[in-house]
């Protein structure tokens, strides 16, 4: 089963040919000089059998070993070359489909993208109104004063590691020391840390 030519033609009416609005064919299994031919040939057809399509109806049109599958829908007329063992049914749900619903990874990707516009969007949204990620983290109800330092200083210092040691003095009186270390200087930073018995090192 193969699908020689997919036609979108705009019919007019009134005795004019049709508009080809797209073409796309692959005729590789044709002799390669014989393919400008074959080329030609599908857009005669096309037109022909498009314009002889009344509005609202299917035809399937017998040319030797092909069918040419036509679908007139208020004057935008779909239609397809496939062999003749190309089933009809399946021909007219291929001229009938969103192509993004038929294929599951062209669908995977528009879902794709259409979250990468979202997030793009949301992104610009924030910039627009002159507001930093930065102070909005600092404004944040959501975030502790450590999570806020945290974060901030992880925007700035994004190559650096964070050690953080949480030291308790009674219950209303809370520190947070960091320690600011370097990628390279890690494992020996927590190697130090972790000899400390009243500290515990957070890699």
């Amino acid at each position: 089963m193969k699908i020689t030519a997919l036609l979108v033609l705009k019919c007019t009416g009134e005795g004019s040919d049709p508009v080809i609005l797209a073409n796309a064919s692959d005729v590789s299994h044709f002799g390669y000089f014989q393919r400008s031919s074959v080329k030609e040939f599908i857009v005669f057809v096309g037109r022909t059998v498009a314009k002889r399509t009344p509005q609202g109806q299917r035809q399937s049109v017998q040319h030797e070993e092909y069918k040419v599958h036509t679908y007139n829908r208020n004057g935008l007329c779909s239609l397809g070359f496939m062999d003749d063992h190309y089933p009809i049914r399946s021909a007219f749900s291929l001229l009938n489909q969103d192509p993004a619903e038929a294929d599951k990874l062209l669908k995977i990707q528009r879902e794709l993208d259409e979250t990468k516009i979202i997030l793009h969007k949301t992104i610009d949204s924030v910039l627009a109104r002159g507001e930093r990620l930065d102070s909005l983290v600092e404004k944040s109800s959501d975030l502790s004063a450590a999570s806020q330092v945290y974060l901030i200083l992880l925007r700035q210092e994004p190559d650096l590691a964070f050690e953080t040691d949480v030291l308790q003095a009674g219950e209303e009186n809370q520190s947070v020391l960091y320690h600011i270390v370097s990628f390279q200087e890690h494992q020996h930073a927590v190697k130090s840390l972790g000899s400390c018995s009243d500290v515990e090192a957070v890699g």
